[in-house]
């Protein structure tokens, strides 16, 4: 249903207003998850741009940003020609001050846009239920303040070979992983970058890890032990991420 004035994150905007979210969508199996449910609660409307079918990218986003993960490497224009479109929207919202999450390939693609550095990972693939622990800044931001310091080790779906080794100029470190240290950053007021999946429900994994199956076993990756993890790990996931997501509209609704 719609967010209200009294409803204690959304009480800046009028009764009618109902926020828009620009998503962009690399490809079919990473799509919203779920933060399609949690992001529907809080009132907001999510218009998926789905580039890889041909849709164009606009030039400046609504009132917040969300770039979903893919298969693509940040850099592979010529495979994914709307990727050069797609960092553009992403530096235009960073310096606009439009609210802005970039997730995995989002993450990469932001980091880019803005002056980082994302390459192949030297560890190799980074993949399943993984933990994140909190980096001393995350006291005090809009997202992560207090997310990441429940009673249990917090976790996430990773699934990525790529990794972001040089953040933007300004960036400021929130969360940091097992494998790789650059897990989440914002830049700026309004702009943040995940390298994990807090939107992949268990499902969208399995559909990750069956449709490469024998390339993940070939690399040694169990991928039936993997995929119980994660499912194990499902309401781990939605009570650490489901308040990131109403927190990230909370901003987009008060900008």
């Amino acid at each position: 249903m719609p967010w209200t004035e009294d409803s204690g994150l959304f009480g800046d905007k009028s009764h009618n207003y109902r926020m828009r979210i620009t998503v962009i969508e690399h490809e079919a199996a990473a799509g919203l998850g779920f933060f399609a449910e949690w992001l529907a609660g809080t009132g907001a409307a999510c218009e998926i741009v789905r580039p890889y079918l041909g849709e164009t990218v606009p030039e400046h986003a609504a009132d917040g940003l969300i770039v979903l993960g893919g298969e693509a490497a940040a850099w592979q224009d010529e495979d994914y020609p709307w990727l050069p479109a797609t960092r553009e929207l992403l530096r235009r919202a960073v310096a606009d001050g439009v609210p802005t999450l970039g997730i995995c390939l989002g993450a990469q693609l932001l980091t880019l846009a803005c002056g980082g550095t994302v390459e192949r990972g030297d560890l190799g693939l980074e993949i399943g239920a993984c933990r994140i622990s909190p980096l001393p800044a995350a006291d005090g931001d809009p997202l992560f303040d207090g997310l990441l310091d429940g009673a249990e080790p917090a976790v996430a779906v990773q699934y990525h070979g790529d990794a972001m080794t040089r953040l933007p100029a300004g960036a400021v470190p929130l969360a940091t992983g097992e494998i790789y240290p650059n897990q989440a950053y914002r830049l700026g007021e309004r702009a943040w970058a995940v390298q994990f999946h807090p939107e992949a429900t268990p499902e969208i994994f399995l559909d990750w890890t069956n449709g490469s199956a024998d390339h993940l076993t070939a690399q040694g990756h169990p991928v039936e032990e993997l995929n119980t993890r994660v499912k194990a790990a499902e309401t781990r996931l939605t009570a650490t991420w489901k308040p990131l997501a109403e927190r990230f509209a909370a901003v987009v609704a008060n900008s």
